[in-house]
């Protein structure tokens, strides 16, 4: 994509941890405007890069899971995702990690359909996003933390109709299966 030609970037005068969890920091960045030269404050989130991986049956059906989600205090059903972790050799491989952890079903067909910024107003990270063909049950899941699935398989052919009526409502699994049907048709 061409750079914006009337835009300037912002200039950052200084960077400062605020707050650190297990899962992202929250740091205050100032930055003077180009176009007033007024400094500002901005808080961003700092986190490793997110994966999610649909997995796809030989019968044409997707391995969701269903997990309780603390920010909407409800469930969620979901593709299986997570975080690239510091020993994971590539997204890829952190992709199919997270299918067999979260799910029990491992696939030796793996293909990237590629990444997003999940949210750029306050995030630098990407979610990349995978499509596993021939996902097969290889083992019980193995659930670390406060971790916990409930594994649902349902046909691909529903996925539009359980995002249109709110099953599916998570943006980035929404994404993943937008990323999916331009994979497809192109």
């Amino acid at each position: 994509m061409a750079e914006p030609t009337g835009l300037q970037r912002w200039v950052r005068l200084g960077l400062d941890t605020v707050y650190q969890t297990r899962v992202f920091d929250v740091l205050r960045q100032q930055s003077r405007s180009p176009r007033t030269g007024n400094a500002h404050e901005f808080f961003v989130l700092d986190a490793c890069d997110w994966v999610n991986i649909i997995p796809l049956t030989e019968a044409g059906e997707v391995v969701f899971i269903r997990q309780y989600r603390h920010g909407i205090e409800d469930f969620t059903l979901e593709i299986p995702g997570g975080m690239v972790d510091a020993t994971d050799a590539s997204p890829q491989h952190a992709a199919a990690r997270e299918m067999l952890e979260e799910t029990g079903y491992g696939s030796d067909d793996v293909v990237p359909l590629g990444w997003i910024h999940p949210n750029p107003a306050i995030q630098a990270n990407r979610c990349h996003t995978f499509l596993a063909r021939g996902a097969e049950w290889r083992a019980e899941p193995c659930f670390e933390g406060t971790e916990q699935t409930e594994v649902v398989l349902e046909p691909l052919a529903r996925v539009p109709e359980l995002i249109r009526e709110g099953h599916i409502s998570h943006a980035l699994v929404v994404v993943a299966f937008h990323r999916l049907g331009l994979d497809e048709a192109s």
